[in-house]
């Protein structure tokens, strides 16, 4: 075993690194085909809010972050649902008013501190054991949800109206999938920060689309590659003494550009002259 693997505060950042690297792509490749990856950073900025909820009256920010992301996601999705506001500028409102309800609790809560220092960049000494069991059990029902309607959501990411008139249920997935963000927003909260947790979403997603010859094989791809990063990430974060978050997401954005520019390479082969 590893030197640093024998510490447990390392124990426990892999083990919630390892959740985040699988729940983050499998709702990214959902997100980014519908052009909906400002939706991670959008309740990443409500999550704050709860973040700042829950250091204002003394409870677990986690759990703050996680009653105010999911009421937040609901409130965004029924405002697009309905049609009162266009998919972005619903995106936008919250956005913008969540950032601005934490900034207005934070001062309220006597400003910053370690706590929420680590929340917004992420801290590999800051994740307890009751957070790891959080983490799990919330990943536990991101993945079982995705399990369970992993085909409907593929038919609603490729063609919204066919699925709609196939019988689909367009309105409750797309509810289900934001509500499924929110709680991909608090796990990857803890190990990355608030402030890099759409990096994680998207970039290892576009890892997969760009190497993956299916929507299924590009999924897998971009869950390796997510747990390459978390891997890669915090180990470098141990030893060079890094902040977590930018670690793992720097080693995210590296194996991005080495896929891309892989993918720019002719790989087949020359073909043969033909004899005269």
């Amino acid at each position: 075993m590893p030197e640093f693997l024998q510490f447990g505060f390392m124990q426990r950042a892999f083990a919630a690194g390892a959740v985040t690297a699988i729940i983050c792509p499998l709702i990214g490749v959902f997100l980014v085909p519908r052009r909906l990856s400002l939706i991670a950073d959008t309740l990443a900025h409500v999550a704050l809010a709860g973040v700042a909820v829950g250091l204002l009256l003394g409870a677990s920010p986690v759990l703050g972050a996680l009653v105010v992301t999911v009421i937040g996601a609901l409130g965004m999705e029924r405002l697009r649902a309905r049609g009162a506001l266009q998919g972005d500028a619903a995106l936008a409102v919250f956005l913008s008013g969540g950032f601005a309800v934490a900034v207005v609790l934070i001062s309220l809560a006597h400003g910053f501190n370690a706590d929420l220092f680590a929340i917004l960049f992420g801290s590999i000494l800051t994740v307890s054991p009751t957070d790891v069991w959080l983490i799990l059990t919330l990943g536990a029902v991101v993945v079982t949800t995705i399990a369970l309607t992993y085909r409907r959501l593929f038919a609603t990411t490729l063609n919204e109206d066919l699925a709609r008139t196939s019988g689909v249920q367009v309105t409750a997935l797309n509810f289900t999938l934001t509500v499924l963000t929110a709680l991909t927003t608090v796990v990857a909260m803890r190990m990355v920060g608030v402030l890099l947790v759409s990096a994680m979403i998207v970039i290892p997603t576009l890892t997969g689309f760009a190497i993956g010859t299916s929507f299924r094989r590009a999924t897998m791809v971009a869950i390796v590659m997510a747990l390459a990063s978390v891997g890669i990430g915090l180990t470098a974060a141990y030893y060079l003494r890094l902040a977590a978050g930018g670690a793992v997401v720097l080693t995210a954005l590296l194996i991005f550009a080495v896929a891309s520019m892989l993918r720019r390479v002719p790989w087949t082969r020359r073909p043969r002259e033909s004899r005269p």
